[in-house]
């Protein structure tokens, strides 16, 4: 069973740990040099870790000298300077960067995965409460259930065996998730050598299974159920072998709901409310959830 850490110093010193290791100390030679690039992006993931703002982490370092220890701080940043080094630290190429330092340390040696699971699932945009959204209506009297056009949406390869997150991608949904395997499950292979994948029948698609198996030679199982209800076999070499032999490997394929037990660890420890507004912004709150949560699994 994947237990996640809970102590805020064991958390900060593994996030100084992956920043050393993916940053360089400084973003430019003439920088004022109060603070490393490290130290800052540890005080994100402290953020992210007691769902707070950064004038919370801010006030939680004072407080807390133990954690200000930890990471070698001389002085507690300004919530101003916190928040201008997400904008510059959580850049995507910087991001992939912090998400492979994890994965290395969670997988240590060992890079191959025996199953690897894929899947995306969808983050709150506003605050208010799913009770207050049912209650709220026209005459007062009737529920309402109100539908969102928009919401932050994160994809995800985990490994199933660890629960580590090996490949993440930020987007806006809702979208159909047919054309995201291939994107998915090349930002997974960066990091790891996968054997297995599995996903479910929002993949399905008969190319999706000749690039996994044909072109990088890992075999995929996904459920043959895309499309209208018919008795006549599905098109396609391996979404013909889904539908006949899907059950017999079932003992394989049911480890699939091991990347839904990831989204849950992320929503319960970490929050499922998404409190930027840009889209870009909701992208780099996205993948400091991602590195957060494999920074608490180490």
């Amino acid at each position: 069973m994947t237990t996640m850490t809970k102590s805020p110093v064991k958390v900060a010193r593994q996030a100084l740990a992956v920043g050393l290791q993916a940053l360089r100390l400084y973003s430019h030679k003439n920088s004022p040099k109060k603070f490393t690039q490290p130290q800052l992006f540890s005080c994100l993931v402290l953020k992210t870790f007691f769902k707070t703002d950064y004038r919370g982490v801010e006030q939680l370092l004072v407080d807390l000298p133990d954690l200000a220890e930890t990471l070698r701080l001389e002085q507690v940043p300004h919530f101003t300077t916190l928040h201008k080094a997400a904008g510059r630290l959580l850049k995507l190429r910087r991001a992939e960067r912090l998400v492979t330092a994890t994965v290395g340390l969670c997988l240590k040696r060992r890079r191959t995965v025996q199953r690897g699971a894929l899947d995306s699932t969808g983050f709150q945009c506003g605050h208010a409460s799913s009770y207050y959204v049912r209650r709220r209506s026209r005459d007062g009297k009737s529920y309402q259930h109100t539908t969102y056009r928009r919401f932050a949406k994160l994809e995800a390869a985990v490994d199933c065996s660890t629960h580590a997150i090996l490949g993440v991608i930020p987007r806006r949904g809702p979208r159909v998730d047919t054309d995201r395997f291939v994107p998915l499950f090349e930002n997974a292979l960066r990091r790891a050598r996968l054997l297995t994948m599995l996903a479910d029948a929002g993949y399905d698609s008969e190319p999706n299974h000749r690039h996994a198996r044909e072109k990088r030679g890992v075999r995929s199982f996904i459920p043959a159920t895309a499309g209208r209800p018919t008795t006549k076999p599905p098109t396609g070499r391996y979404r013909r072998r889904m539908k006949q032999r899907l059950n017999k490997n079932y003992g394989q394929y049911g480890q699939r709901w091991q990347v839904e037990s990831v989204f849950s660890m992320i929503k319960r420890r970490l929050g499922s409310v998404v409190h930027a507004r840009s889209y870009w912004s909701q992208c780099r709150e996205l993948m400091l959830l991602a590195v957060t949560y494999n920074v608490m699994l180490l």
